[in-house]
């Protein structure tokens, strides 16, 4: 439900504020007034596009049951915001948010209505229709909906997974001989993890060789000193522990140093830089040996996928085929109800419909191939004509109907309804049948209505009247008196007749 509207700087209105009742709200005033200026302040700030925006609109709005959002804080009690400097921005209790976002987290809960929108009829949204009312008094057909799409939901995925199975088998041969490819081509050079290093540290030691063995051989002197030096100890009197210690650690190192030379004499150096060569090569195609090794490990368990990729398509092909059936006996069943339901529909229509001085409607139904919504495809027929070609007063007073029809004896609030002269342009039994299911949907709707007609304004639980002096717009909110007025207006012009003004407090005093 929206309490408050506030705006600023809106064309014609400078400032503007308003509290709102529930139920239904009407706005009424000469044509020009600003109307229509207004009512697209508030459809701007559910995110419906409009022409033109305030400097400033604020909206309090109370928080719908199930509005969710894991992106923002919302309170009970949810300010939404619009303010337009060199572009529009939007702000939900003080958070940025984009149109779209904002569009889409509150379109479950407003709905536009207008003579310009000719949405609604599609068979999805009939289905939907349909589905809603039997859902709500059938538990049998809830569970049997619900089995359905679960099953079918499931029965999509695995026929995704077979149409990847027969694609992957198309290629399946150049599959395999890639991966066996592949897998050959790492396991012939047969890499080790840290080997690189190990090479690169030989190929080092062979570079360094000969310089190696020429100082290793002017190194070996300093033991013939050794005993000499052990003498100059001997005959100072001092240990010569340390000394001693220090020439056995360089022999057994020197020692050491001459077999590595003697190994790498024997080394091939021209394997060495092959293999060095082959590990490259491994490096720079997988990045690293271990992601290598890593890849290939994959491509052998690929490699087993495919090898049972034809025992899975056959296990996959006779569960589908035995869930199409299965789920065309589910199908079946809820086409059946949902008939016997349209039926049911069509009956409790016809009354509004004669009202309307619209002819009978039919809902038909044609057998589709199996979808998420069944196998039922469903068109409007208003009498001879489709829902295509009906007007756009004709198509809306049909939308109406359905929406009456829909709600039964529900109490539950289904949220913001913003209807756009949709009472513009009748016969005065088609003003009297339109606000009558107006008024029924504001029991369970806050409705927001533009009118010329004195039915609908005089069955209004808040009425609203838009004037323009000058430049500048008004509106107010009317008290009883003032509604007869207005009422009056409508009727027979700026200068309401006696009549008029009777017949407008006839129409006060006998709405609800």
């Amino acid at each position: 439900m929206v309490e408050r509207l506030y705006l600023r700087d809106l064309v014609t209105f400078q400032a503007l504020e308003l509290e709102f009742e529930q139920g239904l709200v009407v706005f009424t005033g000469p044509s020009g007034a600003g109307k229509s200026v207004l009512m697209s302040a508030i459809l701007s700030s559910f995110g419906y596009a409009t022409q033109g925006a305030a400097a400033l609109c604020e909206l309090n709005v109370l928080k719908p049951p199930k509005l969710s959002s894991e992106a923002y804080l919302l309170e009970e009690e949810l300010t939404v915001k619009t303010m337009k400097k060199e572009k529009l921005r939007y702000f939900i209790d003080g958070q940025n948010i984009s149109k779209k976002t904002l569009s889409e987290l509150f379109s479950p809960y407003v709905r536009y209505l207008s003579v310009r929108d000719k949405g609604g009829f599609e068979s999805e949204a009939l289905l939907e229709l349909i589905d809603s009312t039997l859902t709500g008094k059938d538990k049998t057909y809830r569970k049997l909906l619900k089995e359905y799409r679960k099953r079918y939901s499931n029965y999509r995925d695995k026929a995704k997974e077979l149409a990847k199975i027969r694609e992957d088998e198309a290629r399946l041969a150049e599959l395999i001989e890639f991966a066996t490819y592949e897998i050959e081509k790492i396991e012939t050079v047969n890499p080790q993890v840290g080997e690189e290093e190990e090479l690169f540290g030989i190929k080092q030691q062979l570079s360094r060789i000969d310089k190696i063995k020429e100082a290793l051989e002017n190194a070996s002197e300093i033991f013939r000193f050794e005993s000499s030096v052990e003498e100059i100890y001997r005959l100072l009197d001092k240990k010569s522990d340390l000394f001693t210690e220090a020439m056995n650690q360089l022999r057994a190192d020197f020692e050491d140093t001459e077999m590595l030379a003697e190994e790498l004499e024997e080394v091939n150096v021209e394997e060495v830089l092959d293999r060095l060569s082959e590990l490259t090569a491994l490096k720079n195609r997988y990045g690293s040996i271990e992601e290598a090794l890593a890849y290939k490990e994959a491509k052998k368990a690929e490699l087993a996928g495919y090898e049972n990729i034809e025992r899975d398509k056959s296990m996959l092909e006779q569960f589908l085929m035995l869930e199409e059936s299965e789920l065309g006996i589910l199908a079946g069943k809820i086409s059946q109800a949902r008939k016997k339901e349209a039926l049911a529909i069509e009956k409790r229509l016809a009354g509004y419909l004669e009202d309307l001085k619209l002819p009978p409607m039919q809902l038909r139904f044609n057998s589709i191939s199996l979808n998420r919504g069944g196998m039922d495809e469903v068109e409007v027929r208003l009498g001879s004509s489709s829902a295509t070609t009906l007007s756009g007063g004709e198509f809306n007073r049909l939308r109406l109907a359905l929406m009456a029809v829909s709600i039964g004896e529900s109490t539950q609030k289904q949220g913001v309804l913003i209807l756009d002269e949709i009472d513009a342009n009748v016969s005065g039994d088609e003003s009297i049948a339109i606000a009558t299911m107006i008024a029924q949907l504001s029991s369970v709707y806050q409705i927001f209505a533009i009118s010329h007609q004195p039915h609908l304004s005089a069955k209004a639980d808040q009425h609203i009247v838009v004037t323009k002096e000058g430049s500048e717009s008004r509106a107010e909110v009317l008290d009883n008196s003032g509604r007869i007025d207005e009422i009056a207006r409508i009727i027979s012009g700026e200068k309401p007749t006696e009549q008029a003004v009777a017949f407008a407090q006839k129409l006060r005093d006998t709405a609800p």
